[in-house]
């Protein structure tokens, strides 16, 4: 029989991608419970929408920071933070006595999860010469807890009720930092001597932000984070509403979704490494384009299940656009800058991309769902657009 060689750097890829999967866990127990958690405190979804809101700002915001306290303490120490962090912030967020400490406890759980996924991606470019495969199998980490983290808390919380649901977060954390503290060795900090207060200096982030190649990179993340919130927070509503289908069967195409998004990830990531990032990205884009597209037209024609179920998985694949996209930001980025770098243009492009949600649920009360998910695949034809001028226009960005 053949023998797998298995190194040391996959010991790191599959801890990092746990360890993300148990980041991601964390928040997305929560949404399932949002019921029994308005009726404990006796406040209104949007109040608790206010908290999740919240949490997923932070997380966005902790981008930068954690690749500053990567290049000062080591990869290492930040992601052990990261994850123990999640785990002590699902604790006290299971055990909030009241809404207040139950937003408050929600941000400290984003900050808290939002110091891995950049910090860890800078430390497997430095394991990896093949970096969009190992970006993409990363990255597929948080599908995973998507498939997996939503139906799992609503059953705990459906028979034990919603902070054992929200505890489900700890119970994933705890083995993973345990097994990441075991495993994976001490890494040596990039910039152990150099102030804080320097790397936090806007002269030097602005310059980073405002070279050409960085500045259209992230224009199409921001495109893609955008499409992706929208996704993840209004599928299953335009899968019921629009579409018609029953809510257990709307439940199990986002399940699919999630499937088919993280199953993609590694392999986008892999193609990213053999034809370019860009090709690769036109791909999930054009998947978008046809997937979005498909989508309205099921709602508006009622073309049935088998078509709205291949739609779905378009979609799935289009989300996989973050393997390719964020390879490109890791090409452009020097050794020295990838840490605080890629942290910095993900906060920038998570922060703008999370009004995906707020948008496309404005959009579809004023015009209804078809026109909300029609918006979507106009943003994967403007960043399919936009890859193809520069491709064949030779802009060079």
């Amino acid at each position: 029989m053949p023998t797998v060689n298995w190194r040391y750097e996959h010991t790191v890829l599959a801890l990092c991608t746990l360890a993300f999967t148990g980041t991601m866990v964390a928040r997305l127990v929560v949404s399932p419970l949002v019921p029994e958690i308005t009726t404990q405190f006796d406040v209104t979804n949007g109040t608790v929408g206010l908290a999740l809101s919240g949490m997923w700002l932070t997380y966005a915001l902790a981008q930068f920071p954690s690749g500053v306290l990567g290049d000062r303490y080591g990869e290492r120490r930040v992601i052990l933070a990261a994850v123990g962090a999640t785990a002590v912030a699902s604790v006290l967020l299971a055990a909030s006595p009241s809404i207040l400490a139950f937003g408050l406890f929600a941000a400290v759980l984003g900050v808290g999860a939002g110091l891995h996924y950049s910090v860890a991606t800078t430390f497997l470019t430095r394991q990896f010469d093949d970096t969009g495969r190992a970006i993409g199998v990363h990255v597929a980490g948080g599908p995973l807890a998507g498939l997996a983290a939503p139906p799992a808390a609503a059953l705990v919380g459906s028979r034990h009720g919603w902070r054992a649901g929200v505890l489900l977060g700890a119970a994933v954390a705890v083995p993973v930092f345990v097994l990441f503290a075991w495993r994976v060795r001490p890494t040596e900090p990039l910039r152990p001597d150099q102030p804080m207060g320097e790397r936090f200096a806007l002269g030097p982030l602005a310059e980073l932000l405002s070279r050409r190649e960085i500045l259209y990179t992230t224009a199409l993340a921001t495109m893609g984070a955008f499409t992706w919130q929208a996704t993840a927070s209004f599928l299953p509503t335009f899968l019921e509403v629009g579409t018609g289908l029953s809510s257990a069967l709307s439940a199990l195409l986002f399940s699919v979704y999630f499937l088919v998004h993280g199953g993609t990830q590694p392999v986008t990531g892999s193609v990213s490494d053999r034809i370019g990032r860009d090709a690769t990205a036109m791909v999930t884009m054009g998947a978008g384009v046809v997937g979005y597209g498909t989508l309205v037209a099921a709602a508006a024609f009622d073309l049935g299940l088998p078509v709205t179920v291949g739609a779905v998985g378009l979609v799935g694949l289009a989300m996989s656009w973050g393997a390719p996209v964020q390879s490109r930001f890791m090409d452009l980025l020097s050794d020295a800058e990838r840490g605080a770098g890629f942290g910095l243009v993900r906060t920038a492009y998570m922060v703008t991309g999370a009004s995906g949600s707020v948008v496309v649920g404005a959009v579809s009360d004023a015009a209804g769902w078809p026109v909300a998910f029609g918006l979507l695949a106009c943003v994967m034809a403007l960043g399919l657009a936009t890859l193809s001028a520069n491709r064949l226009l030779g802009l060079g960005y």
